[in-house]
C-alpha cells in the first residue's frame, strides 16, 4: 500500500518566486530518488476557521498564504529509503539554509494510504 508525507506550511507572499524554486529542486531531487509523486498546491478556498483551519493550523500571518503539499512513495520503506537519500543530496543544502518559509510553523507527518479510488 502507498504511503504518503503530508506537509502544511505558511509562506510569505513576497516569497512564492524563491519557495516555487526550492519546490522545483526539491520535486526533482525527490522524484530522482524513488517518490512517486510530489505535489505542491497553494491556497484558494482555505478560510480562517473558528477553532481549526488550514491557516490558523501554521499561525499563517496577514502577508502570507497556505500551502498544503504531499510526497507518494510505493510504501514506508521506500519513503524511509528515499528520505535517507534526500537527505544526503546537497541540491537541497543550500536552498534549505535560507528557507522561504518558517519550518517552525510547518506541519508535516507520515499517512498510510486508507482508502483510493
Amino acid at each position: 500500500m502507498s504511503y504518503v508525507d503530508g506537509f502544511v506550511v505558511a509562506v510569505p507572499l513576497d516569497k512564492l518566486d524563491a519557495y516555487r524554486e526550492l519546490a522545483e529542486t526539491a520535486a526533482a531531487v525527490w522524484m530522482e530518488h524513488g517518490a512517486l509523486s510530489f505535489v505542491e498546491c497553494v491556497a484558494d478556498d482555505a478560510p480562517y476557521g473558528e477553532l481549526t483551519s488550514f491557516p490558523r493550523a501554521v499561525q499563517q500571518k496577514d502577508d502570507e498564504t497556505v500551502f498544503f503539499s504531499w510526497i507518494e512513495y510505493p510504501s514506508r520503506e521506500a519513503r524511509d529509503a528515499t528520505v535517507a537519500k534526500v537527505m544526503a543530496d546537497p541540491r537541497l543544502e543550500a536552498s534549505m539554509k535560507d528557507a522561504p518559509f518558517d519550518g517552525k510553523r510547518m506541519i508535516f507527518g507520515g499517512f498510510k494510504v486508507f482508502v483510493r479510488r
